[in-house]
């Protein structure tokens, strides 16, 4: 059985890794995509706010329909957290409203996925501004997930984000990991990952989360996907096995089983 799960992405710059993911996960499996208008590209909080507005999210959401998605994603971390947990839930339920299908957030998909592989402890190492990466672990908090260790890299633009290479990507994960963290969180859907999951996983010897990766995977449990896939980080392969509860009731996440 064939599963649609759409995305809504601001503005370009790792747009790609859907395309990417959408190869690796194989047949069976779609990941369209929607660019949603971004007016200001920086990671400040006046510019995520209106990146993640009401009318802004709608009107991507009505051209995601096109394509017959049995979910929808919010795909940017920034422009959901960044509205609170409560504000992220209303984004979530106005996407519903607009789709009449299950939709989320990457922001809740990050929650979802440390519950899925059962992370209590996390180290962050986001290439936000500092005030807007503790915005994110504040968002962690909320959801009862300890947060060991936060590192920003403190780049602006989301253009510029997308522009890190593989290597860049390796060395800040593996420089701002913390020794008890279970695992290492990288939160902005700008940042390309989708190619590298499995070598960023052996360079930390642990789950590393990434921001189109668990975007990904959310927008396909809500799909009802069940298949695990292997190359794409511990995520894909084992994560997923447990319930969890339904983000509208302020609660972790849907009552689907994974």
């Amino acid at each position: 059985m064939a599963h649609t799960a759409g995305m809504l992405y601001p503005g370009y710059s790792a747009e790609d890794d859907y395309p990417t993911l959408e190869g690796l996960l194989g047949e069976g499996v779609r990941l369209p995509l929607v660019h949603t208008l971004m007016r200001h590209d920086a990671h400040r909080e006046d510019a995520l706010l209106d990146v993640g507005g009401s009318d802004v999210l709608a009107t991507g959401a009505r051209r995601l329909l096109d394509h017959g998605v049995d979910s929808v994603v919010w795909a940017c971390t920034s422009g959901s957290f960044v509205f609170g947990w409560h504000g992220a839930q209303q984004q979530i339920r106005q996407l519903r409203d607009v789709t009449g299908t299950a939709s989320s957030s990457t922001s809740f998909a990050f929650v979802h996925a440390a519950a899925s592989l059962g992370l209590t402890r996390v180290a962050v190492a986001a290439t936000y501004p500092d005030d807007i990466a503790e915005r994110f672990a504040g968002f962690l908090r909320t959801a009862d997930i300890e947060v060991l260790s936060l590192a920003s890299r403190g780049v602006v633009t989301a253009a510029e984000v997308g522009t890190l290479g593989r290597e860049q990507v390796l060395e800040f994960a593996a420089a701002h990991d913390h020794p008890r963290a279970q695992a290492l969180l990288m939160p902005d859907t700008a940042l390309h990952t989708a190619a590298w999951l499995d070598d960023l996983e052996a360079r930390l010897g642990k789950p590393v989360l990434t921001a189109n990766q668990v975007s990904a995977w959310e927008g396909l449990r809500l799909a009802g996907h069940v298949e695990t896939h292997s190359g794409l980080g511990a995520l894909f392969s084992r994560g997923g096995h447990v319930e969890v509860e339904a983000v509208e009731t302020g609660t972790l996440a849907d009552s689907r089983r994974w």
